[in-house]
């Protein structure tokens, strides 16, 4: 197991539904990666008992979390505390790549 990763190569696409795929899952926390094409939605969910963040690395986005929504683009930090509904539409023109953070960790 390497210990430095580059999120750019787990980039991917799915046409179908949003891509997302593992980087690593820890005992106490999993990082993973979520790339959402032009008008791709991740619907909106809760995670009880896990708090998120997403790091946006590139593309923008309409993220909802709780009763506000806001825009961000890429160096943004969104954060969605556990039990909080929260979800992301790519509202751009290219591909809108997202860094996850879910502790603890979902299995």
């Amino acid at each position: 197991m390497s210990f430095f990763l580059n999120w750019r190569d787990f980039e991917g696409t799915n046409p179908e539904k949003f891509f997302k795929t593992t980087l690593w899952q820890g005992e106490h926390v999993m990082i993973g990666l979520n790339c959402l094409e032009p008008n791709q939605t991740q619907p909106v969910h809760a995670h009880a008992g896990a708090d998120k963040f997403y790091f946006v690395l590139s593309g923008a986005g309409r993220f909802s979390v709780g009763d506000e929504e806001k825009t961000v683009e890429a160096g943004s930090v969104v954060i969605a505390p556990a039990g909080i509904a929260h979800g992301v539409t790519n509202t751009g023109a290219e591909p809108l790549s997202l860094l996850i953070g879910i502790a603890p960790g979902i299995k």
